[in-house]
């Protein structure tokens, strides 16, 4: 993982760790929170500003380095093996998934049918698997990272695609919360490969908003999911227009 992407990692937790927000971080850099935004979504920032930074969480360079440092070691994705344990018993995979989103142990038992034992069985088993260190008062610190991803074409994405992929897309996205939104166009390859970054982007834009949000009370979440595709594609009834290529 590149360094720029490390050190950036470093201060968001720092920063959350500190209540701190990016317009916070605006105001000590002098810059509109949009330009403090799209700094840490293109990973592009001086020295000069991670100092800045440093200084308004009372921090030393040397101490975001050490952070990074730990965050280097962190998973990023599980083993083949690790990913079919989850499909085998989805309660470790749900639990896996809240402890993800920043729910606490208690929080999962109370909003879900999951009680003290059971909860504690599961998460002993994702302290085995090195998924979590389980913690006195069945407290939990992820191993995981913040851009932790499930393998591809592993056992949990396959598990999404044939199951979570039919159930998303059984709706209308009619409602005032629904939102589905579908673009065509004849484009270069260069420009596909420009789309993955700015979808990689919007992914990582929802995810640090689901982390600011992991504050609030459970009845003021919901739970939601954002799909991001591209690929080369043509509509069906116009493709059986097309010449054939000439040899």
């Amino acid at each position: 993982m590149a360094q720029t992407t490390l050190f950036l990692q470093a201060v968001k937790a720092c920063l959350k760790n500190k209540g701190l927000t990016y317009a916070d971080v605006a105001t000590q850099l002098s810059l509109s929170e949009a330009s403090v935004k799209r700094i840490f979504s293109e990973e592009n920032i001086s020295l000069q500003r991670l100092d800045q930074i440093c200084q308004m969480m009372n921090m030393e360079l040397c101490d975001l380095a050490r952070i990074a440092e730990q965050k280097q070691h962190e998973i990023q994705e599980l083993t083949e093996e690790q990913e079919a344990e989850f499909v085998k018993q989805p309660k470790l995979l749900f639990v896996a998934y809240m402890l993800l989103n920043d729910f606490t142990f208690e929080e999962i038992k109370c909003h879900y049918n999951i009680d003290e034992h059971e909860g504690i069985q599961l998460l002993a088993h994702l302290d085995r698997i090195k998924f979590i260190d389980l913690l006195p008062g069945n407290r939990v610190k992820l191993l995981t990272s913040r851009n932790f991803r499930w393998r591809k074409n592993g056992a949990i994405e396959k598990l999404f695609n044939e199951t979570i992929r039919k159930e998303f897309f059984h709706s209308r996205f009619a409602k005032q919360d629904e939102c589905m939104k579908f673009s065509g166009g004849m484009v270069s390859r260069s420009t596909i490969l420009l789309m993955h970054k700015k979808i990689e982007r919007l992914i990582g834009d929802f995810n640090e908003l689901a982390q600011q949000d992991a504050s609030l009370p459970f009845e003021e979440r919901i739970g939601c999911s954002l799909v991001g595709a591209i690929r080369p594609w043509e509509f069906s009834l116009f493709a059986q227009y097309r010449k054939p290529p000439e040899k």
